[in-house]
This record gives structure tokens, sequence and C-alpha cells, in this order.
């Protein structure tokens, strides 16, 4: 999940179409019982995270670990016995680059490995460095001046943002009642909960601290380049040998040169910071070896069918998916393997129950997501609207919905309805038969930084589903510890069967789920 984009919908953007009278939204308890049944006592839910995760391996956009997946995902859907299965190039990314080998230690004044991470698209070290560490403490531009000539084949040191704290708090938290009765009472609009979101959700303030913190930061790298330095290593945000990985160099393929950087562990840092602070010699050993994939620059996502039946209606679409792309310090999945796993469980319910939708069904598999939600708007752009002229496609009228999980792996409690007042009594009518496996509540709240974004932009009804978070945003994030250890079996079941019954009741009902009104154009915002 991609948390640099959640942005409030404004005015008319928030605002559902007024409620009209409807008739009481009608289910199928016999259908009900054979998705329940296949998806609760027959699930292949964690066998599908298993081989996104562990065989597939990490799946940073544009690397090999991403191609494992895309062409994981298509085999798997086609053997599901869906039809149309395609990896879609959505148009041009940029470098794919993966990990071929990463070690670092500490040998001087003794030696202790250490945990690090490479930072996303830098390059490798040429072969295996022992070298001297010096810290470069730099608060302004004005501070770098006082290094000059004192970082050649050095390792450099940067500090850590802010000092440990213990943890009183548990990692892994479920909502509250309390939690969940405020979304079901909140109006339409807004950010997400505190329940819902992360504690690093920017706000303008933050957004010019990190924008003047990005700036230093290039400076310092152009300074480390000029000064021949060696490589360096950061402090990555975590505690307890946790790290939280980003990127160290753009993926455009004319970006500039960065030097080979390792996001450490907040612990490994500061012990080499206090020794350096401290006068004492200080000597690392490092190795990493990574690769640039140029031969291909696009992007793809990976889409599948379930044909609908009905002769006035198969020609519409109900949509669900997940991002399938991650980033690279574990095997993502949390994110979002988790979502990607339950979204391909549902389509397989659907086909093994042998039910009939009356729309035609389609899953999709999102790439580049983690970098701006590439693939999905690239793909609602390609395929029904361009935000930025709301010019509509033909299949713009088609869509009927699209349902999106990515939220970690946690069991789905309720559904964000987007600020569209006219889908609640139907989302309500639709969760009733969950309650006994705790998913009662619907929000007129708006949720962002997941893929429904995109569709709801060009005012199609896109929706995420409300989930537990459990340790998502405290541990696995964007993690080393985004590991298939952290998945929750009887969660991923649960959720893969109500993604299953409102893909289904969405495409068998007699009308298209209510819209929105349109949004006025969304010009792209000048950097």
């Amino acid at each position: 999940m991609n948390k640099l984009l959640l942005l409030p919908l404004a005015g008319t953007l928030a605002l559902a179409a007024p409620a009209r009278a409807q008739a009481p939204e009608k289910t199928d308890a016999a259908a009900l019982a054979k998705i329940k049944d296949e998806g609760l006592n027959r699930s292949q839910v964690m066998e599908t995270a298993f081989y996104l995760t562990d065989v597939c391996g990490p799946r940073l956009a544009g690397s090999e670990g991403l191609a494992r997946a895309n062409a994981y995902t298509k085999k798997q859907l086609t053997q599901f016995g869906l039809v149309n299965a395609n990896i879609e190039p959505w148009g041009d990314f940029g470098r794919g680059w993966d990990i071929d080998k990463s070690y670092v230690a500490l040998t001087k004044p003794y030696y202790h490995a250490m945990i690090g991470v490479p930072k996303a698209w830098t390059p490798g070290t040429p072969g295996a460095l022992r070298k001297a560490v010096v810290y470069v403490n730099a608060k302004e531009e004005a501070d770098l001046a006082k290094y000059q000539g004192q970082l050649r084949d050095k390792i450099v040191l940067l500090p850590v943002a802010a000092p440990l704290q213990p943890n009183f708090e548990p990692d892994a938290k479920r909502l509250s009642a309390d939690e969940l009765q405020k979304l079901a009472d909140a109006t339409a609009g807004g950010l997400p909960t505190a329940a819902n979101r992360p504690a690093d959700v920017p706000d303008a303030a933050r957004l010019a601290a990190r924008k003047a913190q990005l700036a230093l930061r290039a400076k310092l790298n152009d300074l480390l380049i000029t000064e021949g330095a060696a490589a360096v290593l950061s402090a990555g945000r975590g505690t307890d040998g946790t790290v939280f990985t980003t990127n160290g160099a753009p993926y455009a393929a004319d970006a500039k040169p960065v030097l080979p950087e390792l996001e450490m562990s907040g612990e490994d840092q500061l012990r080499l910071i206090r020794l350096v602070e401290a006068g004492i010699p200080v000597e690392v050993e490092m190795e990493t070896r990574t690769h640039f994939q140029t031969q291909d620059l696009k992007g793809y996502n990976v889409v599948a069918e379930i044909p609908g039946t009905d002769k006035k209606l198969k020609s519409e679409v109900v949509m669900l998916g997940g991002h399938l792309d991650s980033w690279h310090a574990a095997t993502g999945a949390t994110d979002n393997a988790a979502g990607c796993a339950v979204m391909m469980e549902a389509v397989r319910i659907l086909k093994a129950t042998g039910l009939k939708p009356r729309r035609t069904i389609r899953i999709a598999l999102w790439g580049e997501e983690e970098e701006g939600l590439y693939g999905s708007r690239n793909y609602v752009k390609n395929h029904f609207a361009d935000p930025a002229t709301m010019q509509l496609k033909p299949d713009h009228e088609k869509l009927a919905a699209y349902f999106n999980l990515d939220n970690g792996a946690g069991k789905i409690r309720g559904i964000y309805a987007q600020g569209n007042e006219a889908v609640k009594p139907i989302f309500t009518a639709w969760l009733a038969p969950f309650a006994e496996l705790g998913a009662t509540t619907v929000t007129l709240r708006n949720t962002g930084s997941t893929d429904h974004v995109a569709f709801d932009a060009v005012g199609l009804p896109g929706f995420q589903f409300i989930q537990d978070g459990l340790d998502y945003f405290a541990r696995t994030h964007h993690s080393n510890q985004d590991t298939y250890d952290r998945l929750v079996a009887d969660d991923l079941k649960q959720a893969s069967v109500i993604v299953a019954s409102f893909v289904y009741d969405a495409a068998m009902r007699d009308q298209k789920l209510p819209r929105k009104p349109l949004p006025a154009p969304t010009p792209p915002r000048v950097p």
C-alpha cells in the first residue's frame, strides 16, 4: 500500500448523490451457503499466499520477482477456470531492480553481524568493502562544508531521526466495537479514522519538513559523489530489528547516480554512532550486489475473467483486485500478497461452486502500486476515463463496481462506502449474513492510498474493505518482517468468503451499483 498519496476528497467529490427509495436488497441464501462452504472448508488461500511470497519472493516494481508473480498468477487464474488471462502492459514505468547479494557487519572494534537492507534502485559495491566509518550529521546545507576532505574512501554513517523508545502497546490490534461504531456513525468524506491509518499520514507541516529533508539529502548525495565516499549507511524507521524500507534513487532510466546504500536497523545504527562519537575507530565490512533491468521499462497488470451468463448483462463488469507488487526487504505478505491471495481465492470459490454470475467478473492484480498507484490509475485511464479531462470511454458505463483489498492481512470488518450514500443500505444487506464472522460495518468515510481511488477519481463505484489492522502499520508494512508467517489463515478465509459474496451479489443484481456524480476534471499537479 502506498501511503504518500492519502489525500482528502473535497467538495462534490465527497458528496454522494441523494439516496433514493429502494426496494429491499435481494440476496441468494443458497448461493451464499455454497460460497461459505467452499471458502471455509476447502480454502486454497494460504497455498496461493505461499506461492506469492515464499516461491515468487520480493516483488518490487519492475523486478524479476514481480515478473515471476505475474506469470504465476496468470497461470493459476487459468487453472482456476478463468478465461482471457493476460499480463497487460499499462504503459512506461522505468527500471527494474533486484538484489543478488547483501551483507554488512561491524569488524572493528570487534566483529558483529548487523541488519541492513539495500535501498531500492541503488547500485552495488565494487566487491567486498572493509572501510573506516565517518559520521555525517548535517542538519542544514551550511553544515555540509565541514565534511569536505573527510569522506574519500569512507563508509558514511547518517543519523537516526529519533531516539528509540520502549513500546508498551501490543503490535497487533483488532478494531474495537467502539471504533467500528464510530465508523458506522461517520458522515461522508474525510480521512480514515486513526484506527485504520498509520501514525505517519502526512499533514502540511510534515510534508514541508519532508520536502526540506529531501532537498538536503540531494545536496548531501552530490557531496558524497564529489568527495569520493565509498558507501552509505542510513537508519531505517523501526525498532526491535525491524527495518521499514524505501528507495534510495529514482527508478527512472535517466536517474542521477548515487552511492551504494544500506538502510540499517535503528539499534545497529545507534551503536555505530555512539562508537564514532566516543572517538573509537570503527570499521565496517559490507558487500551488496544489485542489478538493473532496463530491457523492458513497461509496467504490467494481470487480468482474468469469469464470463457473465445473462444475455443483456454479460457486457457489464464487476471488478475486484489488489496490488501484486511489494517492497524488497521481505516477501510482501501483508502488503499485499494477502489481498491478492484473497481476491484470487474469491474467484476460485465462485468457479468451484458452479455459480453463474449474470455480469462478467474481472480480477485485476495491479503492478507498480507502491510508487503511486500506477497500475490501477493507468488501467482506468486506458479503459474508462482520464481524470485530467473526464472524457469517458465506452466501458465507463459498463463497470458495475470495483472492490479492493489492501489494508494488511486482518479479517474484513465492513466496507468503506466512499461517500456514496446510496450504496450504504445495499452493502448493509450484503453484510448481514456475515455478522457471525465479525463483519457488520458500513461507513460513509473515504479511505485513500489503495487502488480503489483510481476508480473513484473518475466517478466509478470503487470500494476498499475495512480490515483489522493487526500489526500491519506497527510491524510489517514495507518492512523486513513482512513475511508469510504474519498471515492469519482464518482471517484470510473469512475475507475470501465475504469478497466472493460481494462480487457475486454485484454481478447478480438487476442494476449496477449507484454512482456518485461525475467529478470535475483534475489536471495533474505541477511539481
